[in-house]
C-alpha cells in the first residue's frame, strides 16, 4: 500500500453512548477505504475475541459507507452468542462517522 493515500494524520473519534460507555475508534483511510481500523473504550464484549471481528468486518469498508451500512457490517461479523455490554453497532456507525468528519 502506498502511504501516500493514507489520510495525513490518522482519524480519531470519540462517542458515548446514551446509557452506555464511551467508545473510541482510530483508523485510516487509504484509497477511499477503511484502514487500520482500532476500536477500543471502556465497553465490555463476551467473548473479548469479538472486537477482533469488528476491527475485521470495518476493515476495507467504503470511507462513505453510511451509518446503516457501518452498522450492518458490524452487526453481520458478529456470531449470535456475542453479547455487547455498553456498546451497539449503531453507536460503532457513530464513532466512525466522527473519526472521518
Amino acid at each position: 500500500m502506498n502511504d501516500a493515500n493514507l489520510r495525513p494524520e490518522p482519524g480519531h473519534g470519540e462517542y458515548k453512548i446514551p446509557g452506555g460507555k464511551l467508545v473510541v475508534v482510530d483508523l485510516q483511510v487509504a484509497a477511499g477505504r477503511l484502514q487500520n481500523v482500532r476500536l477500543s473504550g471502556d465497553f465490555f464484549l463476551e467473548p473479548p475475541e469479538a472486537l477482533d471481528a469488528i476491527n475485521a468486518a470495518l476493515e476495507g469498508l467504503l470511507a462513505h459507507t453510511d451509518a446503516a451500512g457501518l452498522a450492518q457490517a458490524v452487526n453481520q461479523a458478529l456470531n449470535p452468542d456475542v453479547q455487547m455490554f455498553g456498546l451497539t453497532a449503531e453507536g460503532i456507525a457513530v464513532v466512525i462517522q466522527r473519526a472521518l468528519a
